[in-house]
């Protein structure tokens, strides 16, 4: 792989900085990250640094909201049966355990179900819609999924089973003939944020249940825990009312998380303060690995415990299952790695890759691996009920859903976004697509899209990174898409004589940065699976790195830390960015 390039965003408008700066009483770079965060005014700091579940918007701006609640209160009169419905995935799971749970203060005559990733797949299944038949159910409230469930919702209907929908997917240009669909992504949709999670929507449905029924709104905040998970997991954008939600979510996870979090906290080895990226790396894939290795109904039974011991017994067959979900993917990903190099596909545009034995929850996964490794648009197939199913990743810039849509015309069905697609095909017509994509992304992609690039927000010196400056520079949070952890370059530092390779197999480089040789300003830092560069650093060569700021604590002792994401030892690339910048990862297939 190439040299990694350097992309340094906007500055902004000078005076604008220097203006925002002295409003706020901050460094003129902690402005300039406001600023390229769209926020330029005293107001729009403020409601950043000090977000308040009042500015919540009203629940019933969203088309439906009215006759979603009308039907749920007719069916809790009548003593219905009811249904609560999600995909496999942690919005899924957190979706269905938060409304089974606040329905289930009210009504006895509920339950839950979520397919199976490997017999029903993604969405409504025509399974689910016998299961609920056969069980008397009449309202099924379905979550972060039915948008596009045509079909399914007929097929319901036929049956007298009323669909409530609570997605967040943009949908067709026709919608299911539903009771009721709440999406802020439908073309008549004038709620005024379209970018709540899942589960988002589902708290909304909630807060107008309330509202509805004259019932104190702290019966829905006792559920942002959960709802953080959800956000932070589904990689939503961290603006507007999901930087609430979060914020909020956060503070009830450190300061009093529910029985099932305080127990996933524990086997996920999380002592300290809890941020997104706990959530991100450590909560969300044990929550998934149910999904992916068994059932995701077991997340589902965790989520909604009200025993600690219960919780803890949950969590610890998660947390098992999440090994070997670990286990799992990095043989695949070392099967796949060779099979990249048997076929030639190092020399390619795309990897494309088929192997009847690779299990299907983990593909997305290798298929994320398989692009940090090579950083091409990458697809992951194996076998599935009678086709072969394929999770697909991109690079910065280029947009696998149109390459895939571009074969269209040989597959069976598809679906996604820019950066991450599901589809399936038959065999037979495999190594016609793989020739045909190749192709594709051959034609489209352009060069500047084949080198990986970091993205930074500013060119500083270490005597800025002062304490006040990263006091400030923590109440960014949370962080996330549209508000990712602020990266910085700094430029012709020394090593002071400390760096050393550190971790199993010394992998990691431990430094301890100056300014200069000599320099009495010292900074410690981590360059995590960079030891090639130790020798280069040893020598005393100076050298630029590019890092984020953050905190260790170490024998009890808290320090600021660089943790370094690339060094260069000459004249680094770069290019300036005027691009939006947000984070292509999603663990959707």
């Amino acid at each position: 792989m190439e040299e990694k390039k350097w992309v340094i965003k906007e500055k902004g408008d000078p005076e604008v900085i220097s203006k925002l700066a002295k409003e706020l009483n901050i460094d003129e770079i902690l402005a300039q990250l406001l600023i390229q965060r769209n926020i330029t005014s005293f107001d729009q700091a403020r409601a950043f640094f000090r977000p308040e579940l009042k500015d919540l918007h009203d629940p019933f701006l969203m088309v439906d909201m009215d006759k979603a609640v009308e039907r749920i209160n007719t069916a809790l009169q009548r003593n219905e049966r009811i249904l609560v419905y999600g995909d496999y995935d942690v919005d899924g799971t957190t979706s269905v355990a938060m409304m089974y749970s606040f329905l289930h203060q009210f009504h006895k005559n509920i339950d839950y179900y979520i397919p199976d990733r490997y017999s029903e797949g993604y969405g409504i299944s025509e399974k689910s819609i016998e299961y609920a038949e056969k069980n008397n159910v009449s309202l099924v409230v379905a979550l972060d999924c039915g948008i596009k469930a045509i079909d399914k919702i007929t097929m319901a209907n036929e049956k007298n089973i009323d669909y409530v929908i609570c997605d967040h997917h943009t949908p067709a240009d026709t919608l299911p003939d539903a009771y009721a669909i709440l999406d802020p992504k439908r073309a008549d949709s004038q709620y005024p944020f379209k970018e709540l999670s899942g589960c988002g929507v589902g708290f909304k449905l909630i807060q107008a249940f309330l509202s509805a029924n004259n019932m104190d709104m702290s019966k829905a905040y006792e559920y942002l825990d959960i709802l953080a998970v959800s956000i932070a997991s589904d990689i939503v954008p961290l603006i507007g009312e999901n930087r609430v939600l979060a914020h909020y979510g956060l503070k009830k996870i450190n300061d009093s998380p529910s029985v099932a979090l305080k127990a996933i906290m524990e086997v996920s080895e999380l002592d300290k303060h809890i941020v997104i990226s706990d959530i991100v790396f450590k909560i969300g894939p044990r929550l998934n690995a149910a999904g992916r290795m068994d059932s995701g109904q077991m997340a589902v039974d965790l989520l909604v415990s009200k025993d600690l011991e219960e919780a803890r017994a949950i969590s610890q067959k998660i947390n098992n299952e999440n090994k070997s979900r670990k286990d799992v993917d990095r043989q695949i990903t070392n099967e796949a790695l060779d099979l990249v190099m048997q076929e030639g596909l190092d020399s390619k545009k795309s990897i494309v890759l088929f192997n009847p034995n690779w299990l299907k929850g983990v593909i997305g996964i290798v298929a994320s691996r398989l692009v940090e490794h090579y950083y091409k648009p990458t697809i992951i197939f194996t076998r599935s009920n009678g086709l072969i199913t394929g999770s697909a990743r991109s690079v910065f810039g280029f947009n696998i859903y149109e390459a895939i849509t571009e074969c269209g015309d040989l597959l069976e069905n598809y679906g996604g976004h820019m950066y991450a697609a599901g589809l399936s095909i038959k065999e037979e017509n495999f190594n016609i697509f793989k020739s045909r994509f190749e192709e594709v992304v051959r034609k489209r992609i352009r060069p500047d899209q084949t080198v990986q690039k970091i993205h930074a927000d500013a060119v500083i010196t270490l005597d800025q990174i002062t304490p006040k400056f990263f006091r400030i520079l923590k109440q960014f949070e949370p962080f996330g898409p549209e508000n990712m952890t602020p990266v910085f370059i700094t430029e012709n530092l020394y090593d002071s004589g400390f760096s050393r390779c550190v971790g199993k197999d010394g992998k990691h480089l431990k430094l301890m940065l100056a300014d200069k040789k000599g320099g009495e300003t010292l900074f410690p830092s981590i360059a995590f699976n960079q030891a090639e560069h130790w020798h280069k650093v040893a020598d005393k060569t100076n050298f630029h790195i590019c890092y984020s700021i953050d905190e260790n604590t170490y024998r009890n002792k808290t320090t600021i830390q660089l943790r370094i994401k690339d060094i260069h030892f000459n004249k680094y690339h770069s290019q300036k960015a005027t691009e939006n910048i947000t984070n292509p990862g999603t663990n959707k297939n």
